[in-house]
């Protein structure tokens, strides 16, 4: 259990330093750090229970996308705030380093798989912010047929 609050006091410090980074209001520094920890909670969940990397980073953008939207409407800032801090715990460092470590040690046959696993990630996490992107639009044009 310590494992986890771990991991999710760093997901938020790391999405609430990259709010900082790229010059996020103050206000919603706060914000920032939480549409992270949302998104690495959905991702952690999904990847202890077996599920693979790349359907677990595409649920967790899919959820800081959603988060974002929802801060974005709150704050009345813009989401990209929000979805750039958001998913910068989901971003597959680990995998482009361990790719690039081995391009440089000549070692290719090793770092093609390590590069194709970060690409996928990556495409998956964008993904998850476009898929997000037209459920809410879809959501939003229902309500307002409705109304």
């Amino acid at each position: 259990m310590s494992y986890m609050l771990t991991q999710i006091v760093m997901s938020f410090i790391s999405a609430a330093g990259f709010g900082i980074i790229f010059n996020a209001p103050r206000k919603s520094l706060v914000s920032c750090g939480i549409c992270g920890t949302v998104g690495w909670i959905f991702f952690r969940t999904m990847t202890d229970s077996g599920i693979d990397a790349v359907q677990a980073s595409f649920v967790g953008a899919f959820a800081v996308a959603l988060a974002g939207h929802g801060l974005a409407k709150y704050y009345k800032t813009p989401i990209i705030i929000f979805i750039v801090a958001g998913i910068i715990p989901l971003v597959p460092g680990g995998a482009a380093y361990e790719a690039m470590r081995h391009i440089v040690s000549n070692d290719y046959s090793g770092a093609i798989p390590l590069a194709s696993k970060a690409f996928i990630i990556s495409g998956a996490i964008a993904m998850g912010l476009v898929f997000a992107e037209v459920f809410v639009q879809l959501v939003s044009r229902m309500g307002a047929k409705k109304a």
